[in-house]
């Protein structure tokens, strides 16, 4: 009869690190989010899974969505009938990106991740503008991110590919697999050891959910032929969910993104863009717009070759985006201040009124 294991040891299974993660000492039970329904939440405490609700604070409606429990967390968790989410420990890295909409608001993709998969076909998915934008996602989250070309069994160029794109994602890393075959994933498998979570992000018919059930050695996932004009699939996934890893590591897989808007935190000035804010700097005037400036250092790099145009045109783009996006949101901040002080004034002229009666 084998010795029932610690604590720790049960944790472990869905990605703790005792050394890492706040200690659990007078809280309740520890577990991590593994899916989120529209009534309620599924839980695992590394032996089994439950459904819990949150707390009531976690509903109220004017709370930030990045305070409420997302996938990927590690969550307090009290006794009931149900169970009840009590409070979200810290979070050691976190994906997001900017909610739709004009809220400004961020969604929450996931929590405590080590790796990011970026999942991008060899056919009509491949957009390498998309996959910079994903990289710039991910440099923030305190994660580290692996470009996953799939479908490498259908080309027949998929060395040459990696190679074009490695060219333009200096310091990125860029694989290709067959997402049906274990050995072609293995090294893979290889980073989603104990301890370790990842999370797969995409486009549909990226082939998310056939790596993940490769990763399991289990068809598990749900998946679908993609649209043969535009290479495109379903939803097969419909929602977020941690999955263990016969590894014994974590995986996350996600919904197709359709859309892939930016926080608006971001910076252009350190990873991936790194060398283009370098050579901006080495222009002769120091507001040059790097069009027709004399002792522009971008263009130069563009004219000798050493700088991609795709990718500056992509850097441009995301920089107005990033521009636009921190111009809205202080109008927006300015007239929530504006409101916020017409408020006070307004409540203070009553007390007055009040207190003359």
């Amino acid at each position: 009869m084998s010795a029932p294991c610690s604590p720790d040891q049960r944790l472990a299974r869905i990605g703790w690190r005792g050394t890492d993660d706040v200690a659990v000492a007078g809280r309740g039970s520890v577990a991590r989010v593994v899916a989120q329904h529209r009534s309620g939440y599924e839980l695992h405490d590394g032996a089994s899974t439950f459904n819990a609700q949150p707390a009531a604070r976690f509903l109220r409606r004017n709370l930030d969505p990045v305070l409420r429990p997302a996938v990927g967390d590690f969550v307090s968790v009290a006794p009931g009938q149900p169970p009840t989410i009590d409070e979200v420990l810290p979070r050691r890295s976190v994906l997001r990106r900017g909610a739709a909409g004009e809220s400004h608001q961020q969604q929450l993709i996931a929590t405590n991740i080590d790796l990011v998969l970026v999942l991008v076909g060899l056919d009509g998915d491949f957009n390498p503008a998309r996959i910079e934008r994903y990289l710039l996602l991910v440099e923030g989250s305190g994660a580290q991110a692996i470009v996953v070309l799939t479908k490498a069994d259908r080309v027949s160029d998929a060395v040459a590919r990696v190679a074009q794109l490695q060219a333009r994602l200096p310091g990125a890393r860029v694989v290709a697999v067959n997402a049906k075959d274990a050995a072609s994933v293995a090294p893979l498998a290889a980073e989603l050891g104990p301890g370790r979570s990842g999370v797969l992000v995409g486009s549909s018919g990226a082939g998310k959910s056939t790596l993940t059930n490769t990763l399991l050695g289990q068809q598990r996932q749900a998946t679908a032929a993609v649209r043969a004009h535009d290479s495109r699939g379903r939803h097969t996934t419909t929602h977020r969910a941690l999955i263990m890893l016969p590894t014994g590591g974590c995986l996350i897989d996600t919904p197709g993104m359709r859309e892939l808007k930016l926080t608006g935190e971001e910076q252009l000035d350190a990873g991936q863009f790194a060398d283009i804010e370098e050579l901006a700097q080495a222009c002769r005037f120091g507001d040059c717009a790097h069009g027709s400036e004399p002792g522009c250092a971008v263009q130069a790099a563009l004219a000798d070759g050493r700088l991609d145009p795709d990718r500056w045109r992509n850097y441009r783009k995301l920089r107005d985006e990033l521009a636009a996006s921190a111009d809205a949101l202080e109008v927006q901040l300015r007239r929530k201040s504006t409101a916020k002080v017409l408020t006070k004034a307004l409540h203070r002229r009553l007390g007055e009124k009040a207190g003359r009666r």
